[in-house]
């Protein structure tokens, strides 16, 4: 088990020794809130883009649904007319940045997300760490309404006008430390100031969304093959919070898996999905993305592997919100096919 996996362990379960690392928890704060006043004083220069951007993001560390979230906005704004593009800081992915995410991009190269995020979407989409240049590559190539900025929330350099804040009521706050005690980016506090989709199969705020997960597609071999739920799989993963993965294989039916949980953005390797017998292997759509090239690389590998594809549904609320919100800004969402 690396490190990583030890820590999103300690931190899913509360564990108790948590508290010996309270100290650079408190470093942390102290680092983040100088660093958030030095940009609100000025002496860090903020870059305001030449068009609105939103930013979708959480104050928690791993998975939350909002690539999910950011995929159906997108199509959803595309149906409306709106002219959108997407940024990310590419985590994962090698460079060079800023690099431009078409749809044969690897994933190596740009990403996990972002691949996923432009194969599912179409979107123009850059990726770096720098979200100015990422910005200034993307309005060299097409004229935009609306730029939406994948995570980022913490990242001040980027003046933003719109904020949807993420919050998974299945994982929570956890014990609402900062890092690395707990899995906070920042105090909870920090929900107050932007506009908080909660993410709950029973919601309790009126902006919410669940995902719904799809009929599950085999990624080699046979396509007409039909997907066998009383078969034994094996489940394997790489996302940063795999419970809600097996939670939903759980609601498929699918009841004999083994849990096979690789780091966030992990970059497979062919020995990674070979196991002693010919089970097929199930796993998620931002998983596939990076294994996909890998069978193409080794033609002679048999085993089956199926992707679950899961998609954000969205409260009447959220829609409501948005058109209220992009209207503010001189964005108006013409009548689509959504």
């Amino acid at each position: 088990m690396s490190a990583a996996q030890f820590i999103q362990n300690a931190w899913n379960r509360q564990a108790k020794w948590l508290i010996v690392l309270r100290p650079l928890s408190w470093l942390y704060r102290g680092g983040f809130l100088l660093n958030q006043s030095l940009y609100k004083a000025g002496l860090k220069q903020s870059y305001t883009a030449p068009v609105p951007v939103m930013v979708i993001g959480n104050i928690t560390v791993g998975g939350s649904g909002k690539t999910p979230l950011l995929i159906h906005l997108v199509n959803y704004l595309q149906s409306r007319q709106v002219k959108v593009g997407v940024i990310s800081r590419g985590y994962g992915g090698r460079g060079p940045f800023p690099a431009y995410v078409g749809s044969a991009a690897a994933a190596e190269a740009v990403g996990d997300e972002p691949l996923l995020i432009v194969q599912s979407t179409g979107v123009p989409m850059a990726v770096g760490p720098n979200r100015q240049k990422s910005i200034e590559l993307l309005l060299s190539r097409h004229a935009l309404d609306l730029i939406i900025c994948d995570d980022g929330l913490q990242h001040w350099a980027l003046e933003r006008q719109l904020e949807w804040i993420v919050l998974d009521n299945n994982r929570g706050l956890g014990n609402e430390k900062l890092l690395p005690e707990g899995y906070l980016r920042e105090p909870k506090s920090r929900l107050k100031s932007g506009t908080v989709i909660e993410h709950a199969a029973a919601p309790e705020l009126p902006l919410n969304m669940h995902l719904e997960e799809s009929k599950p597609y085999l990624l080699n071999g046979n396509a007409a093959k039909l997907f066998n739920p009383e078969a034994d799989f094996y489940a394997v993963s790489g996302i940063g919070f795999p419970q809600r993965f097996y939670q939903t294989l759980k609601n498929m039916g699918i009841r004999q898996f083994q849990c096979h949980e690789f780091p966030d953005h992990y970059d497979y390797a062919i020995d990674d999905l070979q196991f002693e017998d010919s089970n097929p292997i199930i796993t998620t759509e931002k998983d596939a993305v990076k294994i996909l090239p890998l069978l193409k690389r080794h033609p002679d590998f048999q085993r089956e592997i199926w992707v679950v594809p899961v998609e954000a549904v969205l409260s009447p609320a959220c829609y409501e919100t948005l058109h209220q919100q992009l209207g503010q800004l001189g964005i108006i969402l013409h009548e689509g096919s959504h």
